[in-house]
């Protein structure tokens, strides 16, 4: 687990390729996609935006709380929340990612099961609060407490492995622009997610 918090917090403070090469990963996709994406009314991902709404506002566990009576108005309370993870935790002594904090929020205010990691109910809930961050910058790099986690990103994203001995780095960095078969290969930033992929 802390290897891939390791990579999200890398990823999320990559310094290559130079800022005024940077890409959102948005800027690769067709403009069937693009346009696909920047439509509410037609992107299937809204489909998880509200039922994370339904999830934000129905009570759980055996306090009886929902998300709404902690936070109130998600649009208000969680704006930018979403744009500041991973975030460094301390009770943890390591970051924790937007999903890890939806579940502590479970096991300790509302008493109930946290949601398994990828399941529909934590996508869900995890694509309405970072949908109120829409459009605004990641903001995770200044905390000297990530540090450590990111040099450990940093190397498991450089790192070869596997059978044809590739890293990361290989392609999103040295062959970004370029194509794997069909796809376009994109630099590796977090930006343009939480997204629907029709594949």
């Amino acid at each position: 687990v802390a290897g891939a918090l390791g990579l999200v917090v890398s990823l999320a403070l990559a310094q290559e390729p130079p800022p005024q090469e940077r890409r959102s990963g948005f800027e690769f996709m067709s403009r069937e996609s693009q346009a696909l994406q920047q439509d509410d009314t037609s992107n299937p991902g809204m489909l998880w935006v509200a039922e994370g709404e339904t999830l934000w506002n129905a009570k759980a566990g055996q306090s009886g709380r929902s998300c709404a009576d902690c936070h109130g108005d998600a649009a208000v309370s969680m704006k930018g929340v979403a744009a500041r993870y991973p975030v460094y935790f301390e009770e943890q002594k390591r970051p924790i990612d937007l999903q890890g904090r939806i579940n502590m929020c479970r096991a300790v205010k509302q008493q109930a099961t946290p949601f398994p990691y990828e399941s529909r109910e934590l996508l869900a809930l995890a694509a309405f609060i970072g949908k109120q961050s829409r459009g605004m910058p990641i903001t995770t790099g200044d905390d000297q407490r990530l540090q450590p986690f990111y040099a450990q990103g940093k190397e498991l994203y450089e790192r070869r492995m596997g059978q044809l001995n590739f890293s990361c780095a290989n392609c999103h960095d040295d062959n970004w622009g370029r194509r794997l078969a069909s796809s376009v290969i994109p630099q590796a930033h977090p930006t343009g997610y939480t997204l629907y992929r029709l594949e």
